[in-house]
């Protein structure tokens, strides 16, 4: 790949192809050309090359794709070809939600600890995860090489925690609070607000029934 900037548009889709090709492996299917993905996808095959040649192309002409090795190949450009380590900051539903989906552990992201501000949660365990006090949240990511952390927190205590963590050595955070975080450029950043999803999906409703009223 060259060392260029990929539009946030391709980088998005790029969990969508490898989470398809993944299945499409499963099914013992070892070739697929762009328009048999595109007709799985619902994406056009011109969409779909012109994202993989972003990254070298990775087809040959009259042959299509080798499916388990463009999976490899994307699981690899999205880092999935190795084990990423991290905390949860906020022990409540939403956290142990995250916590206990197992597809997380199968994509290499492992769950070392979870913090909380509520004492009564304090030495419990949450999907085998046990739970510490906030004041040693610093001290376990710096001394266990945490490389993300996730932030299931409301917004109110999410600057402080993220200026918290901003000064040890993580790489980023997965940020659930409904708000955007301000970090240094070193950490990266991934606000994930449910409620904006939602409201998409209202749009698309709204949209779709205007259009369907004019028929």
């Amino acid at each position: 790949m060259e060392n260029r900037e990929i539009s946030q548009a391709v980088v998005s889709r790029l969990p969508r192809y490898y989470r398809y090709l993944g299945d499409i492996k499963d099914q013992g299917i070892e070739r697929i050309s762009s328009a048999e993905l595109s007709r799985i996808m619902r994406v056009t095959a011109s969409q779909i090359r012109q994202d993989f040649n972003h990254f070298g192309g990775f087809g040959q002409q009259g042959y299509g794709y080798n499916v388990e090795y463009l999976h490899e190949e994307i699981g690899k450009i999205l880092g999935l070809d190795r084990d990423h380590r991290l905390v949860l900051v906020g022990a409540g539903n939403l956290g142990s939600a995250l916590i206990n989906y197992m597809n997380f552990k199968n994509r290499g992201f492992f769950f070392q600890a979870a913090f909380d501000a509520n004492e009564e949660l304090h030495g419990r365990t949450l999907g085998g995860i046990k739970v510490y006090p906030m004041d040693e949240l610093v001290s376990f990511i710096e001394n266990n090489d945490i490389e993300i952390v996730v932030l299931a927190i409301p917004r109110t205590a999410a600057v402080k925690v993220a200026e918290m963590v901003s000064g040890t050595g993580i790489s980023a955070i997965w940020n659930f609070a409904h708000i955007d975080l301000q970090v240094p450029d070193r950490i990266q950043v991934e606000n994930v607000h449910l409620s904006d999803s939602l409201m998409r999906l209202t749009y698309s409703i709204r949209r779709y029934e205007e259009k369907n009223a004019q028929k």
